[in-house]
């Protein structure tokens, strides 16, 4: 287990996780503002980045540090309701990773993603542009994925707005600073944490790996297959 520095500080998220979360924070924004805005060429390649840093995430969930796990963080629904009880009375406990909720969240959004990203490879504007896989459906099956992409990016930006909002009620409210430590990587402990980081930290080489594997298996599959 880790030792707290001497500020009380101990190392949560590692640098893929952080980096991985601004990274696909920011393509998320500019695929949106290119979707709606143009050119619908940078919007097919946004969405390529996207759809790999997703399989990244995916992969990262089982592969990377402590609290990147799926495992770390996906509780139960009695943990979940016990959870918001605490937090309507104000005591709710504090965790060092994702809380029950905030961890429910992150999948959420990362199944909208794969929805958005999904949906946009049949998807089609009528007129001059379709998604490099349309091919492979019917016209029918086309439009209805069309429909999908167009309107679950409502739901998406709904549940990313949540997460917003959360992150700022827990640093005015509840004095609980979540965006810092995905910069730093650093939390500080708290007497009622109940165990520390672990020590097994994903090699160093993993995480590029990962991200090369994943863009080659985008990029290199839709050149391959895509039109």
């Amino acid at each position: 287990m880790q030792k707290p520095a001497p500020d009380g500080t101990v190392r949560v998220w590692d640098l893929p996780t952080r980096l991985f979360h601004w990274f696909f924070a920011g393509l998320l924004c500019f695929s949106f503002a290119t979707g709606k805005l143009g050119p619908i060429e940078w919007h097919l390649i946004s969405g390529k980045f996207v759809l790999s840093l997703l399989l990244f995430r995916l992969a990262w969930g089982f592969v990377g540090g402590e609290y990147a796990r799926f495992a770390s963080f996906l509780a139960g629904p009695r943990a979940c309701i016990a959870y918001c009880a605490g937090l309507l009375r104000g005591g709710a406990q504090h965790h060092l990773g994702h809380n029950p909720l905030g961890g429910w969240s992150i999948v959420a959004m990362l199944l909208l993603v794969a929805v958005q990203g999904g949906t946009g490879l049949f998807a089609t504007d009528d007129i001059y542009t379709d998604g490099p896989l349309k091919y492979l459906v019917s016209d029918a099956a086309s439009k209805r994925l069309t429909t999908i992409h167009a309107y679950s990016i409502n739901v998406l930006l709904f549940v990313v707005a949540l997460h917003v909002l959360a992150a700022l009620y827990y640093l005015v409210v509840r004095k609980d600073n979540l965006i810092l430590p995905m910069i730093t990587g650093d939390k500080t402990m708290k007497s009622a944490d109940a165990h520390l980081p672990g020590t097994q930290a994903a090699p160093a080489w993993l995480a590029p790996l990962l991200v090369a594997l994943a863009l080659a298996l985008v990029f290199g599959g839709l050149r391959w297959f895509g039109k």
